[in-house]
């Protein structure tokens, strides 16, 4: 089995890089996961709880990363046996990158040097956090899942790895919240258009008239 994929995350490259390293919070995202300890250097004790069609059981195995460059990504193997339901083994690359404009750095401010009018210039609007996370799984199975036929083991595959995605999101929103939305610039234009609407509507009922717009004096008439 072969899959591949990109998300975008709503949370700075950092910030992902270390929700994915910790162990409690991949426990948490993973679905059906009871089990995902550090046992040793970059090595980690799983278990959980797979259903693949007809076939139910609790796999157990460990998790080993390698080639770590933080905090753009990592590879990883791993290895698991499900008793009679069979075993899976694989590899997996996961690679984080920052969204093109998005920065990690606390937002800039604009210069403070007072304008012609008086006022300080407005402060930047901070930059939206966000990065992508590239990964691809390279997995083996065996025993009765192997039976259930490629189509089914790739559909339970995609929906792990979309449930996964799901619940990280919601993690990393709990804890960071939801990401900035972009600033609005209509809001600017509705003073000037809202005061020549009233404008028209004062001329039309006779107020606000210019100098020499007045009826003709009785002067001017003679």
């Amino acid at each position: 089995m072969e899959m591949l994929g990109n998300r975008r995350l709503g949370v700075t490259q950092q910030q992902a890089w270390d929700a994915l390293n910790d162990p409690e919070t991949l426990k948490k995202c993973i679905p059906g996961c009871d089990k995902f300890e550090l046992t040793g250097d970059n090595t980690y004790s799983v278990a959980l709880a797979v259903k693949i069609g007809p076939v139910s059981a609790k796999f157990s195995g460990k998790v080993m990363l390698s080639d770590i460059v933080a905090p753009d990504g990592y590879k990883l193997t791993f290895e698991g046996q499900g008793g009679v339901a069979g075993f899976a083994k694989g590899s997996s690359s996961v690679s984080l990158k920052p969204v093109a404009g998005a920065s990690d750095a606390a937002p800039v401010v604009a210069d403070s040097t007072p304008t012609a009018e008086g006022a300080p210039a407005a402060e930047a609007a901070p930059a939206a956090a966000g990065c992508e996370l590239d990964y691809t799984v390279q997995a083996q199975v065996g025993g009765k899942i192997a039976q259930l036929g490629q189509r089914l083991i790739d559909g339970a595959a995609k929906s792990t790895a979309d449930d996964f995605f799901k619940r990280f999101e919601a993690e990393m929103q709990s804890r960071y919240g939801p990401p900035p939305a972009p600033p609005a610039e209509a809001a600017t234009e509705a003073p000037a258009e809202k005061a020549g609407v009233m404008s028209g509507l004062m001329k039309k009922m006779g107020f606000g008239k210019k100098d020499g717009e007045d009826a003709a004096t009785p002067g001017d008439a003679a």
